[in-house]
């Protein structure tokens, strides 16, 4: 009986705390100025096209003007999967500079709130609601994403956007807000003291940006993203970033150790089930970037030069040739900042290069991989993803020795427009 009392007081005591920090936060936020939010735009029509009509239209054109977007101002979306080098990449934009307001990975509260109660996001809902958030996001527009942040935003106020630190628009005095006593945020600045994040501010910010940057590890359909792209009032450029498949293997078994006991159990014991779900799941991913890119490469009327594809392991190796030319694509002035930080981060110490570091000694991180990965792992992925390696220019590996000789390059010399 008395541990029955005792877990009721425990509950009511919880309760107390909960309810104390929300009237925290709702106080701390009816303190900040809360200047008017750009409205939503319309999802999308019938026909999957995301159109701006009624009472929304005319905010947007203020903005925007009946033409369409605003001179000069960029809209960049940074396309990857995990493990292939894109917070390293996503920072070649993130430190361009007070023009530049960057997002990492919006697209996980997304995530999150789809696979909750399930086994699983739910692939054909997820792909069109991506696409909506990002549409939202690049319009400086939060409160599309607002609805899948966990635990909800009161008055427009946050303490739980993902990665918050990982963007330097997000951390500038402009959108810094008093510290809150008792109130926890995992992801706080780090280059500054700030309370819970006002997401009206951080629409002011983004507004007063010329150049919009969002990194997604979460889009894998490039198709999905026509509407997107086509969508008069901004000026989208899609980056399309890949790896080799063998050296993504090899790093989630790593950085996901946990996920991936399947793959540590077969490098060990015996032979890898070419059926097994993961091993089709492999597939699957590799199958889905293939189209993509070669969608992009095709260049349909809708991707004229809107896309570009870039390999890490080209960027790994000349690291400022390779932001030059990424800068030039989009059509965004490369800074002083922007080049200092590359040259600082691309020579980095043996120290800094952690699983999730922004810091590479980049040369050395190539072909790493080789020396991790058993060579029955990298058969298992050369068969699976053959096609898309071989559109990649990786090279294929026919023996142990060769796969540890590093005077064989699995790389090809290869461009790609």
């Amino acid at each position: 009986m008395r541990n029955k009392y005792a877990v009721i007081i425990i509950c009511i005591v919880a309760l107390v705390i909960i309810e104390k920090e929300n009237n925290i936060i709702s106080r701390v936020s009816d303190k900040l100025t809360l200047r008017r939010t750009p409205e939503p735009p319309v999802p999308y029509n019938a026909s999957n096209t995301l159109v701006a009509t009624g009472d929304n239209s005319s905010y947007l054109e203020s903005i925007y003007g009946k033409n369409g977007s605003q001179a000069g101002r960029k809209h960049i979306l940074l396309m990857a999967t995990t493990r292939t080098g894109s917070s390293f990449v996503g920072e070649f934009f993130n430190q361009q500079g007070d023009n530049m307001f960057y997002l990492f990975e919006p697209l996980w509260h997304v995530e999150r709130m789809l696979s909750i109660g399930s086994s699983g996001t739910n692939g054909s809902m997820s792909v069109w609601m991506y696409r909506d958030v990002l549409q939202h996001l690049f319009l400086c527009n939060f409160s599309m994403l607002e609805r899948f942040i966990s635990p909800p935003p009161r008055h427009h106020v946050t303490p739980s956007l993902f990665r918050r630190e990982s963007s330097k628009a997000l951390c500038e005095e402009q959108v810094c807000t008093p510290v809150v006593k008792y109130i926890f945020e995992r992801y706080h600045c780090k280059t500054r003291r700030c309370g819970p994040l006002n997401l009206t501010m951080a629409s002011e910010a983004c507004l007063g940006k010329q150049h919009r940057v969002i990194k997604t590890v979460r889009v894998r359909q490039l198709d999905t993203l026509r509407s997107l792209v086509e969508d008069p009032r901004l000026d989208v450029k899609l980056i399309q970033l890949v790896r080799d498949p063998r050296a993504i293997l090899a790093s989630r078994m790593v950085a996901f150790a946990g996920k991936y006991q399947n793959w540590k159990s077969w490098a060990v014991n015996g032979d890898v089930p070419i059926e097994d779900e993961e091993v089709k799941r492999l597939e699957g991913n590799c199958n889905n970037i293939r189209i993509s890119a070669e969608l992009g490469l095709s260049q349909p009327k809708w991707l004229k030069k809107r896309y570009m594809l870039v390999r890490y392991e080209d960027i790994a190796r000349y690291p400022m040739q390779k932001a030059a030319e990424m800068y030039n694509f989009t059509g965004i002035p490369m800074t002083t900042q922007a080049r200092d930080w590359i040259l600082r981060n691309t020579h980095a110490s043996t120290e800094a290069n952690g699983v999730y570091s922004t810091q590479k000694n980049s040369s050395e991180q190539v072909e790493k991989w080789r020396l991790s990965i058993p060579f029955k792992l990298a058969q298992v992925v050369q068969k699976v993803c053959g096609p898309t390696m071989k559109l990649f220019g990786y090279r294929f590996i026919d023996s142990e020795q060769t796969l540890l000789n590093k005077s064989f390059s699995v790389l090809e010399e290869k461009q790609f427009i």
